[in-house]
């Protein structure tokens, strides 16, 4: 059985880690590297790093901030945020990250994620998809939630996996930072739908969270911020509790 991967995200603003509730209300949590090192010492499996302003505010991600996180840790590391370009991949690849997370500039123009997955391997490309429920439908959010499209959830997944994408960060809008449980009906349906690994984002509180993202939702791994942020639970405790409830997960020590 593959084991399940636990995930701490950072998400980022003015070199800061921030977090809010629905993507808004935005308060401080930390140093980023500070945070990344507790991690990584921690047993984390992997580190999402998201710089949330980078699309709005129209510019690239921080590409120096990422190399001093690169150089505290040593697990897989993903890189978010006004993401466009080969050259953009290319050069947070160059400064220690393992993969990229896309999201906006997708929607915006598909053909990116063929062209990115030519060139570096499904293995690094990440499709993050922002959604809320729109008159009882799923519809894809860009700029950090802040645009609502017409693109169905699950139409989408469908089309990212065609183009080679080699997983799907899906974070639920309604449920980010209300610690009310991952939208796991959702991740159900997409983990049905592709054969790639579907990473939950959105909503955890608790370590039932956690199972019933990996028993319910199908997850393969599942992401999370504010409660590793104010170490509410903490990545040991929470890896213990899993491994109690018959959830595969790789030990602290390993």
């Amino acid at each position: 059985m593959l084991t399940k991967r636990i995930i701490p995200c950072l998400d980022i603003k003015d070199n800061r880690t921030v977090k809010g509730i629905n993507f808004v209300g935005l308060r401080d949590a930390g140093d980023p590297v500070d945070l990344a090192y507790r991690y990584a010492q921690q047993g984390a499996d992997e580190l999402v790093f998201l710089d949330i302003a980078a699309t709005s505010e129209k510019r690239k991600t921080f590409a120096e901030l990422v190399l001093r996180i690169a150089e505290q840790i040593d697990i897989p590391f993903t890189v978010g945020g006004g993401i466009t370009s080969i050259e953009d991949v290319s050069s947070l690849l160059i400064n220690g990250a393992d993969k990229v997370s896309i999201n906006s500039a997708a929607v915006k123009n598909p053909n990116l994620i063929d062209d990115l997955v030519g060139r570096f391997g499904s293995q690094c490309i990440v499709i993050a998809i922002d959604a809320k429920k729109i008159e009882g439908n799923w519809k894809v959010h860009l700029v950090g939630g802040k645009v609502p499209t017409d693109i169905d959830l699950f139409d989408w997944v469908n089309q990212v996996c065609d183009r080679g994408a080699g997983e799907i960060l899906f974070t639920s809008m309604d449920h980010d930072g209300t610690k009310s449980g991952f939208a796991n009906k959702a991740l159900a349906k997409i983990s049905g739908q592709v054969n790639i690994p579907v990473i939950a984002s959105g909503g955890a509180g608790s370590v039932k969270h956690f199972v019933d993202a990996f028993t319910i939702g199908k997850a393969d791994a599942a992401l999370a911020a504010s409660i590793f942020h104010y170490d509410e639970i903490p990545i040991p405790i929470l890896k213990e509790a899993l491994l109690e409830k018959g959830i595969s997960v790789r030990p602290n020590n390993a």
